[in-house]
């Protein structure tokens, strides 16, 4: 009976001890929360994840995609960024990566971050032969400028967007102002979600700038429309985001990559179930879009976002975790 007492808790000990290093393993991690909402909702989600699921001492540090990643590269601090807008710097991530010290994990958002010019779904729905920008151009009598009904409106970002250069280049682009519109400035964000939201209450149609994932197209269905032609890097690079230029093309508007960055040191000690974690985690810009308006109509923090999207959506999140780490995660619920 000693002997098997003995061997019980030699048992228990090395099983205590296997967590402790497991989560010793992990243990302090910094995840930088971007200054918008769909990267802050998911930094809490990794945050919950992490310390419920996998036994982490993680908390949120604030960031911004430029300084986060430079110095997650320069001084391999903070450990994750989980929404990192890898396009904005492309040298710099590519530099860490080919000197070990960065790690891509997931695609954070798997549809890619999306602009374009978008119409109402009902507007869609109801002229199902409008699919690109050349077809909604043929049609000005159904996207009344709201200041002149005789004429159309392409509806633009305020000034300073990358967006809003682009948008006024394919203005020129596609002839919008022969065929019959005008370009409508909306002057701010607000501005322009107004003009959204305005025109989806009436139920009349509208046509303009917009992106995804945001917490509007969580609140209000729209459809992007296609461009008619393929991606021209060079093209985009040459004259659709350059102002003065003065002969765009039709192009297409390339996907952003949104990636999460680990740094390679956190990598290296994080264990291969934190690490299948990070590198499994990706979402779609619908369920973003979702979570985000559910965020704003209740004025909700990235917390509360993170905890309504675990209690709401098992069936996507238990697939990127082991069952053990689940059950811990459903229990802290």
């Amino acid at each position: 009976m000693k002997k098997l007492l003995a061997s019980t808790c030699l048992t228990l000990g090395v099983l205590v001890l296997g967590a402790q290093a497991n989560a010793a393993d992990c243990g302090e991690v910094t995840i930088a929360s971007m200054n918008w909402q769909s990267a802050e909702v998911l930094a809490s989600l990794d945050k919950f994840i992490l310390n419920e699921g996998y036994g982490c001492n993680a908390e949120i540090i604030v960031g911004d995609t430029v300084p986060t990643i430079t110095s997650m590269v320069e001084k391999g601090e903070p450990d994750i960024a989980p929404e990192g807008w890898v396009d904005l710097l492309p040298e710099v991530v590519n530099r860490g990566i080919a000197e070990g010290k960065l790690v891509g994990a997931a695609v954070a958002l798997s549809d890619g971050a999306v602009q374009g010019w978008w119409i109402p779904k009902y507007i869609a729905d109801a002229h199902p032969d409008i699919k690109t920008i050349q077809d909604a151009l043929k049609h000005p009598e159904l996207f009344p400028d709201p200041e002149d009904s005789s004429k159309g409106a392409v509806h633009n970002g305020p000034q300073g967007w990358g967006g809003t250069v682009a948008t006024t280049q394919f203005y020129k682009a596609y002839g919008a102002e022969k065929a019959g519109f005008t370009l409508v400035d909306t002057g701010s964000a607000a501005g322009l979600d107004g003009s959204i939201a305005k025109a989806y209450e009436r139920k009349e149609g509208w046509v303009g700038y917009y992106w995804a994932p945001t917490a509007l197209l969580g609140k209000y269905q729209m459809v992007k429309l296609g461009h008619g032609v393929p991606v021209d890097a060079a093209e985009w690079k040459r004259c659709n985001t350059v102002a003065e230029c003065p002969d765009p093309k039709p192009n297409d508007w390339p996907k952003d990559k949104v990636q999460t960055l680990v740094t390679k040191s956190f990598a290296d000690r994080a264990g291969a179930d934190v690490m299948a974690y990070l590198n499994t985690r990706s979402w779609s810009n619908d369920t973003v879009n979702a979570l985000m308006a559910w965020m704003t109509d209740n004025q909700s923090s990235g917390d509360d976002g993170a905890k309504q999207f675990l209690k709401e959506h098992e069936d996507i999140w238990t697939k990127w975790v082991t069952p053990e780490a689940a059950e811990k995660i459903k229990a802290a619920l």
